[in-house]
């Protein structure tokens, strides 16, 4: 590579995974965290795309009170049963408020058995325990209106995932088309085409498209729920990402066309034709004219040069059939043929001893 490809990284910064040492958290925690604004980061300058963390910033965390306790208390996530726990209510009755839409999920992962584990922020469950509008959800009978909405079957915590994520993405991104690609990651490719007619715009927005939740791999069973759960099913919710991608995919095209973004020509090449294969082994042209008696007699097969020439094998000969000696006479003498029955071999292993000359 170039020097020009990287540089080498904003001074006074460090990367993401020294941050989460020094701060005392997990990847896990450190990444959350990022995204829900508790750490600033900075973008890597030296070419890799990623993120950095100012010195200045970890200082900052460093000097508030109560560290680390208190950081980590802001990125604790917890459970359906843990959740439940922490509301002091049943977890079913837990379950049926996140259904609901009124407990958003910030997480979540697929177990062995590919189940989605939704996890929440305990921090918003005790706020959500603590408020006084809350406590008829929590205590008694659950509400007519309510109880309709689940009955009919309404689920809305992959939705309610689904716009935290996008704000997330798009708090991160910087340039006009990476918020336009984080926009297009919820939506199907015919959605997206729709809206996106353009292919070297659609290849833009694709270079920018988060990977989905998980680790899985790509094509696996787990990556196809994970791309579900990604995806916008509900008809207002896709019209709304529609509406939201174009006016995104507008600002993008006038703050910089989109020939700027198009992928490299060494990426894309012109097919070209492919030349006709040439000649490896050259014979002597024959002349052009021929006399008319040469014109009726066939043409002489083609010879191969004499390098390339390889002497065919000769058959091997066949033993002269045997014949009868009534009918030609008396039989030469044949050659001794060796014996190869059990007694030769008695013989050639043990031969007979010989007995003593009488006297």
């Amino acid at each position: 590579m170039s020097a020009t490809t990287f540089g080498p990284p904003r001074p006074g910064t460090c990367a993401p995974s020294r941050a989460a040492r020094e701060l005392g958290l997990k990847r896990a925690e450190f990444d959350l965290a990022v995204q829900l604004g508790s750490i600033r980061t900075v973008p890597d300058e030296g070419g890799g795309g990623g993120r950095r963390v100012e010195h200045a910033e970890i200082d900052r965390l460093r000097a508030q009170d109560g560290f680390p306790e208190s950081l980590r208390d802001r990125v604790r996530v917890v459970g359906t049963a843990e959740g439940a726990a922490l509301m002091d209510i049943p977890a079913g009755r837990f379950v049926r408020l996140a259904r609901l839409g009124l407990l958003v999920p910030v997480m979540l992962y697929l177990n062995r058995y590919r189940t989605v584990v939704w996890l929440y922020l305990a921090e918003e469950l005790r706020e959500f325990a603590s408020s006084p509008e809350n406590a008829r959800l929590l205590k008694g009978r659950t509400p007519e209106t309510l109880r309709g909405q689940l009955t009919a079957g309404v689920d809305l915590r992959a939705r309610n995932w689904r716009g935290r994520r996008l704000g997330f993405l798009l708090r991160q991104a910087e340039d006009p088309w990476a918020r336009a690609g984080a926009v297009a990651a919820f939506l199907a490719p015919a959605e997206v085409a729709g809206v996106v007619e353009d292919p070297h715009e659609r290849a833009c927005l694709n270079r920018f498209r988060p990977a989905p939740p998980g680790h899985a791999v790509p094509g696996s069973p787990s990556a196809q729920v994970a791309e579900r759960i990604m995806t916008a099913q509900d008809p207002d919710e896709i019209g709304w990402l529609r509406s939201d991608l174009a006016r995104s995919l507008e600002e993008a095209r006038t703050a910089s066309p989109p020939a700027t973004h198009r992928l490299p020509s060494a990426i894309r090449t012109a097919a070209r034709p492919i030349p006709p294969m040439t000649r490896t082994v050259t014979a002597p042209e024959a002349e052009t004219t021929r006399s008319p008696d040469a014109a009726q007699q066939p043409p002489e097969p083609p010879t191969r040069p004499a390098e390339l020439c390889v002497p065919s094998p000769q058959p091997a000969a066949r033993p002269a059939a045997l014949t009868d000696p009534r009918e030609h006479g008396p039989a030469q003498p044949a050659t001794p043929r060796p014996s190869r029955g059990l007694r030769a071999w008695l013989r050639r292993r043990s031969p007979r001893p010989t007995r003593p000359a009488r006297v």
